[in-house]
């Protein structure tokens, strides 16, 4: 599945599947919240993720780890908005990670280049109207209800037949809405509404998401699946949030190799030399499969086959 050749208005073409770094301004994220409330750290924080290879940044302040509950939304905006005006002053491309369309709206005039909705429109029946207005990418996630009680509603027969079918229903109405359809990437919502089980076979199939036709955003960072798959063996206790970073970069890269537009990740820079090396092999074996490039003969050998 080829699809690094997506581009969307308004934004770079990295050449390759790009690396959108994480970074929650909020007391209760589930493995780094109340790190980057203050403001200033959080810029600090976002310009430092850009040093170390992110090419996007994300800013979210409501937390949505299960079992979350919602924060008010004049809470929310003086998360942030100063955030986002920082690092949007410092020319960082930016993403704001919010389900409520007064916070994207005030985000996208703070600076905010993308909406990331994790409820795909949901949550707030304004924000795709919103969205068009505004006439910026919209990431549409795999969505089945609030993360206060979201763990209940992973129930399928065919995890990843639905789930893309789910987000192929909510593309069709965000653009009935108004958003422009070349303004949509698409997201499987790992972790949200899934188990281990769903997690690991929608990462597994991500060129399903072909027949949907749109950029593909996926975002292992961390994942409670990861936990979850590396256990420790003697106490079934799952390995913590803060040391699943070698695992999120191995299942960043299998998403950059399955042609995933980006990745979202909270630790880049493992991620970001990970994603550079994919497309330095996919273009290696581009040139091999086009006849370009010949391995040289061993130092001292001929090229012609000696005859016998």
């Amino acid at each position: 599945m080829e699809r690094h050749s997506y581009t969307l208005p308004g934004l770079p073409d990295w050449g390759r599947c790009a690396v959108l770094g994480i970074l929650n301004v909020t007391p209760d994220s589930f493995s780094d919240g109340g790190r980057w409330l203050d403001p200033g750290r959080a810029v600090a924080h976002g310009l430092e993720l850009v040093a170390q290879g992110a090419d996007l940044v994300d800013v979210g302040g409501e937390s949505t780890r299960p079992g979350a509950r919602r924060v008010p939304v004049e809470e929310e905006l003086a998360r942030v908005l100063p955030v986002v005006r920082g690092l949007a002053r410092q020319g960082v491309t930016v993403s704001i990670d919010t389900m409520r369309a007064e916070v994207a709206e005030a985000a996208v005039d703070a600076g905010a280049r993308i909406v990331n909705d994790v409820s795909g429109g949901r949550a707030d029946d304004r924000m795709a109207k919103a969205v068009a207005r505004a006439g910026v990418p919209f990431v549409v996630m795999h969505w089945r209800g609030q993360s206060a009680g979201m763990d209940g509603l992973a129930d399928y027969r065919d995890v990843v037949t639905e789930v893309v079918a789910e987000v192929g229903r909510q593309l069709d109405a965000v653009v009935s809405a108004g958003v422009d359809p070349a303004q949509v990437i698409v997201d499987p919502g790992l972790g949200f509404a899934k188990g281990r089980g769903d997690d690991l076979a929608l990462l597994a199939a991500l060129d399903a998401w072909a027949v949907l036709d749109r950029p593909l955003l996926v975002a292992p960072s961390r994942k409670r699946f990861l936990g979850e798959l590396l256990a420790d063996p003697a106490t079934g206790e799952p390995r913590p949030a803060g040391e699943r970073d070698a695992a999120t970069a191995a299942a960043a890269v299998l998403a950059a190799a399955q042609g995933a537009w980006a990745v979202r990740v909270h630790e880049v820079r493992a991620t970001a030399d990970a994603v550079r090396l994919e497309a330095a092999l996919r273009a290696s074996r581009s040139r091999v499969g086009q006849g370009r490039v010949r391995p040289d003969p061993p130092a001292g050998q001929s090229s012609v086959r000696r005859s016998r």
